[in-house]
């Protein structure tokens, strides 16, 4: 059935459902999991008179979300593990988030992508857009969507 399944997650509850589902499904079919979280950048402000940060701050911030990204990724591991499912934990530093889960499904070799719905509805979806969303219509992958 599936050789190798990526599952995002970004530590929420919601995403912990989705990891779950992943290792269960893993565990069954006797594939590999990928487990990512993606790691987001220091936001810059290139607007004229915007207040420049120390880049040494800046580098302090990126490594404790890269640190903490790391332990979420750890965690899923260890469940996988724990249920006999070869794992590796990968964090991806990006601010697009959706482009960073398809990259990595494409660069570990997946055959199906697990990840949670966020639910959001109404205007909300359509001015902050879904990440979800986005890696269901680019993705050239199987796509298993969890609520």
């Amino acid at each position: 059935m599936y050789k190798r399944i990526l599952v995002a997650t970004d530590g929420s509850k919601l995403s912990q459902t989705a990891v779950r589902s992943a290792i269960e499904l893993a565990a069954l079919s006797g594939a590999d999991l990928v487990a990512v979280k993606v790691v987001p950048r220091y936001p810059q402000s290139y607007f004229e008179g915007g207040v420049a940060m120390d880049p040494a701050y800046i580098q302090k911030i990126e490594r404790q979300w890269a640190e903490d990204g790391q332990a979420v990724v750890d965690a899923v591991q260890k469940a996988a593990l724990a249920k006999g499912v070869k794992t590796k934990a990968v964090t991806v530093k990006s601010d697009l988030v959706s482009d960073a889960i398809i990259a990595a499904a494409k660069k570990h070799r997946c055959d199906l992508i697990v990840m949670a719905s966020h639910g959001r509805k109404g205007i909300k979806r359509l001015l902050l857009g879904s990440e979800t969303q986005h890696v269901l219509t680019h993705a050239t992958v199987p796509v298993l969507i969890l609520k």
